[in-house]
């Protein structure tokens, strides 16, 4: 199966600006995907385009990762319903060194045919708004600006509040495709859908300038089964770096995948052949208990971003949340383990001495002291997964880093005691 095939095969085509980009990919051709500088960190949304650029990496063409220095100060209208807060000049650096460091975990910037890294600060940087009227803007048409579905769409959310800051952005991005096909002689641009209509000022733009026949692909924006998408703005943002979206977090995100969703995720995100997906698929369906395709997904996902220790973490972390031994693991570790269970923090000279149960009660685990002490009796409490009598006390030693300790009651009750 040829590329442009496989990608139609795994949902990965929304739109083509030519249907002549299938011969066009039969030989190696230079293909470029921006990335908008707007956090220190990619997420999972920006997972679909690395992805992509990846296949067309592994086929053979040469790929090009644009950070928008320069659009990033500006912000891309698309999808958006208001205008964006302006980053500053060392806010776009931060943000491009982050994106630097999560596009190489997945895209080969050195060896054969390595991946290639360009901000459009460093061509813009020096324009003054003369020249960028007379030698840039001069290029495009209004009519055809206002007819971009992107543009539209904004007005008609903003209720015409559009700037001319925002409403130039098509312009610098078209531009950005006439300056790539220049120097690198870059023939595609590959994106999201809500990407088109700057995607064709760019196809559009070097036609009209140079006389040649460039390609746009798109992709559909990746929504799950209730129809929210992957991406900052929605509030489940899914970050690839482990400071902003913890190892365990994003594993643990895709094996939580619907059914419904994980096929598709897998034919996105996962370099499994189709036929591999395919068999999973059917395992999911004669024993859909098993979960096997969403363990598939956390796990080579996992592996991708965070490498073999991240994998690691996430899987004993796992164990630890359903029902494995929580010795060992430091204070952040069970915080952030624990994070989405109930919690209180304690004086430690309140608890230190004191039976467990009684403690559990203090923390507003249970309804009353004698709610918990029954629960104790009954062998229903658990402190560190070990269970305790009605006569255990609390000591030092029980507490992560002299701070942080683990209640549970009955099989899946967990509750994070912390001490201050």
């Amino acid at each position: 199966m040829n590329l442009l095939a496989e990608l139609k095969a795994r949902g990965l085509v929304e739109s083509l600006t030519d249907p002549a980009i299938a011969e066009a990919m039969e030989k190696p051709m230079t293909v470029y995907c921006g990335f908008d500088p707007s956090a220190r960190s990619l997420q999972a949304g920006n997972l679909v385009s690395i992805m992509v650029l990846k296949r067309f990496q592994d086929a053979g063409h040469q790929v090009i990762a644009l950070v928008g220095g320069a659009t990033g100060l500006i912000g891309d209208p698309s999808g958006k319903s208001a205008e964006r807060n302006m980053l500053t000049l060392e806010q776009v650096a931060a943000n491009k060194a982050g994106i630097r460091e999560n596009l190489s975990r997945i895209l080969r910037f050195d060896g054969p045919n390595p991946a290639i890294m360009v901000d459009n600060y460093d061509w813009y940087k020096g324009t003054s708004a003369i020249e960028f009227l007379r030698d840039i803007a001069i290029n495009f048409r209004v009519p055809q600006m206002l007819a971009k579905e992107s543009v539209k769409k904004r007005l008609e959310a903003s209720e015409g509040a559009l700037t001319f800051t925002e409403f130039s952005y098509q312009i610098l991005q078209g531009n950005d495709f006439l300056h790539l096909y220049d120097n690198f002689g870059c023939t595609m641009e590959v994106g999201g859908a809500d990407q088109w209509g700057n995607i064709t000022a760019g196809t559009d733009l070097v036609h009209r300038m140079r006389g040649k026949t460039v390609f746009g692909l798109t992709f559909p924006l990746l929504l799950d089964s209730a129809g929210r998408k992957f991406g900052k703005s929605e509030g489940n943002a899914l970050f690839m770096d482990s400071s902003m979206t913890g190892v365990y977090d994003w594993y643990q995100y895709f094996l939580r995948a619907a059914d419904e969703d994980v096929i598709r995720y897998l034919k996105v995100f996962s370099m499994k052949s189709l036929g591999e997906i395919a068999e999973l698929e059917a395992q999911m369906k004669s024993n859909p208990e098993a979960r096997i395709p969403q363990k598939a997904l956390a796990e080579e996902l996992t592996l991708l971003v965070h490498g073999t220790e991240g994998l690691k973490k996430a899987q004993e972390a796992t164990t630890t949340l359903f029902g494995g031994d929580v010795k060992g693991k430091s204070a952040d570790e069970l915080m952030t383990i624990f994070k989405n269970v109930k919690s209180a923090e304690l004086d430690k000279g309140e608890v230190l001495g004191k039976p467990v149960f009684m403690v559990a009660a203090l923390a507003k685990m249970f309804g009353s002291n004698g709610e918990a002490r029954r629960m104790a009796q009954q062998g229903g409490l658990s402190l560190n997964g070990e269970k305790v009598g009605i006569d255990r006390t609390l000591a030092e030693g029980d507490l992560a880093d002299g701070r942080v300790a683990v209640l549970k009651s009955g099989k899946k009750n967990f509750f994070l005691l912390k001490t201050r």
